[in-house]
């Protein structure tokens, strides 16, 4: 059976030795109290729910994954999960990074996305339930009327009532703009709304009284295409004036996907009948509510693929040290053992540290992010807020995709340390593998998050915000570029980010030539920019971790980072090269194949 340790030391050091996040949330009026102390208590009590509460019914809710009774469409979760939430909510987490004004407690979106990972590792499944009901409450926030919020946020604060996002359409995914859902003016200013949803997670289950729908449907006059959209707050059960539930409204669950991994989430097919509805915002202006939505679920992904990272490491580790098979290669190390344990390999090292340096360079982007969410929403300067809005845009792909696909990388790494085990279920590391592979798919494909960063966050504005963050490297060369032992991690970051401005002009002079170029080349392209960001932050540990080993700190800890880093930048840093040499290659040899395709 797995297990799982919450890894608070490692989000401390990032947050407040290499980050210093109760700095920067000091010049944040709302936030001008936190203090470190308060951060690590409030991530220790939320340790212990996710690894105390989430993580015992993580095996046996994918064992029995989610029912539907046909008759009533009422959606019935794993034993143990509807008891797990209202221990959540009666624990006032749901409320952690909410407005006070609603109910909430306020907290910075750092601590929220720090439990949130603690959360993936220990139920990627559960914490899909509570975690969507955080993008429908920004889009809320953000875009609802006086009268939507007071009746809506309130709940979804505290946790009584959940949110979902229903966009796809069993003929559309990605391309909105395709979607039939039609939603018809009513005399009293709602809307009828019918149609049909697909992939709908945490559509319906049995966990609260009510979910707070939010839907794109298009309006009689709408225009074709994505600009003819509007967004829809469709409740499960309609809310009367005075703030209680009334009848039932026309949206249901007409079946339960049957899915690889996540299965004690209810991945809903919803069906629309009439169903009553408020608009967000403007008519067609529906993208606009629902972007900020999408763009919270993307970090929200990628901090999934991060819990899951982790956890799979520390198993595949605790297994290593324990497993006996051979002797090493350079002499016996375990003379009192038949055997030697497997970490005494090479490869097997090698694998368990590709998922410790993708789990540690995660998260120093997930904490720089949440950082950045946090200035462009509530910092008093007009300019910081805009600046870390374009940051943040850049980013956000990288986030989901390269989070997503490391993910991959390394729960098949970790079960790969188990050998033939970790291909049985009891050893819980296949769950870790399955559950990962939605992470890549859904919240825009991979794919789609390549073509977003190069096409709109690059060449869009001609680079600029990508120079925004070559700027920050220029700063890190500045400060260490004659310390000779910060040197093996400095030169490589900086050689790439020098090659980075060719490699995107290159491309996107290709690109207005033939668009075809940029789809081509897109999927590595942020592949390298992952590399870039991620370097710029292990660059940043290992400077901490050599001032505090040079100021005598023989903690351990320390020589863990530089060691880590190093072997980052020797294991998997330089995948940047091939990378840049395929993307060169082209659109020419993928489109011209329909021979090899007919």
């Amino acid at each position: 059976m797995p297990t799982y340790t919450p890894p608070l030391r490692d989000m401390q050091f990032v947050m407040h030795e290499v980050l210093k996040v109760a700095d920067d949330l000091k010049q944040i009026p709302k936030h001008a109290d936190i203090d470190v102390d308060t951060i690590n208590a409030v991530l220790e009590e939320g340790g212990k729910f996710a690894a105390e509460v989430a993580f015992p019914l993580n095996i046996s809710g994918d064992e029995e994954g989610c029912t539907i009774d046909q008759a009533t469409h009422q959606v019935t979760t794993p034993k143990g999960f509807k008891e797990a939430y209202r221990q959540y909510i009666d624990g006032g987490w749901a409320a952690l990074a909410c407005d006070p004004e609603f109910g909430g407690q306020g907290l910075p979106y750092v601590v929220n996305g720090m439990f949130y990972e603690m959360l993936n590792s220990a139920n990627q499944a559960w914490t899909m339930y509570p975690g969507l009901t955080h993008g429908a409450y920004a889009a809320l926030e953000t875009h609802g009327t006086p009268e939507q919020k007071a009746t809506y946020l309130p709940k979804m604060t505290s946790g009584e009532w959940t949110g979902s996002m229903c966009l796809t359409e069993p003929h559309c995914g990605t391309d909105l703009g395709l979607m039939r859902t039609k939603a018809e003016p009513q005399a009293d200013g709602t809307y009828k709304i019918t149609g049909n949803k697909i992939f709908i997670s945490a559509g319906e289950h049995d966990m609260t009284d009510n979910i707070i729908h939010l839907v794109l449907a298009r309006l009689p006059d709408a225009p074709p295409g994505i600009k003819g959209i509007s967004l829809f707050i469709v409740p499960k059960v309609l809310v009367n004036a005075d703030g209680s539930l009334g009848e039932r409204n026309g949206i249901y669950c007409g079946g339960l996907e049957h899915k690889m991994g996540i299965h004690g989430n209810a991945t809903c097919q919803m069906v629309l009948d009439g169903a009553v509805g408020t608009m967000v915002g403007q008519p067609h202006k529906g993208m606009q509510g629902m972007f900020v939505m999408m763009n919270a679920a993307r970090l929200g992904v990628g901090n999934q693929s991060l819990g899951l990272t982790e956890v799979a490491f520390q198993n595949a580790l605790a297994y290593a040290k324990d497993r006996i098979q051979m002797r090493s290669l350079s002499g016996t190390k375990a003379k009192d053992k038949a055997a030697d344990p497997i970490i005494v390999h090479p490869d097997v090292r090698k694998m368990l540290m590709t998922a410790r340096a993708y789990a540690d360079g995660g998260r120093a982007l997930q904490v720089y992010c949440s950082m950045l969410l946090e200035k462009e929403h509530n910092h008093p300067d007009e300019k910081v807020r805009k600046d870390a809005g374009e940051m943040l845009a850049l980013l956000t792909p990288i986030a989901k995709a390269f989070l997503t696909d490391n993910g991959h990388i390394a729960t098949n790494a970790c079960m790969q340390v188990f050998g033939g085990h970790g291909f049985i279920k009891e050893w819980g590391m296949e769950q870790f593998v399955r559950d990962n592979r939605i992470n890549m798919i859904y919240e825009g494909t991979n794919t789609i998050q390549s073509l977003d960063l190069l096409g709109r966050k690059v060449l869009g504005n001609n680079g600029a915000t990508l120079k925004k963050f070559g700027k920050l490297i220029g700063k890190l060369v500045e400060e260490e570029g004659v310390n000779e032992k910060m040197s093996e991690f400095i030169t490589p970051v900086a050689i790439l980010g020098d090659q980075m401005t060719k490699f995107t002009t290159e491309i996107g002079f290709k690109g207005f030539q033939n668009p075809d170029e940029v789809g081509a080349a897109a999927v590595d392209y942020l592949r390298v920019a992952g590399h870039l960001v991620f370097g710029y932050f292990f660059a940043r540990m290992a400077q901490v971790a050599l001032r505090e080993i040079a100021a005598g700190n023989t903690d351990p800890f320390y020589t863990a980072k530089l060691q880590t880093a190093r072997f980052y930048f020797a294991k998997l840093f330089p995948e940047t090269a091939t990378l840049m040499r395929t993307a060169r290659t082209g659109s020419k040899v993928l489109m011209d194949t329909d021979a090899a395709l007919a």
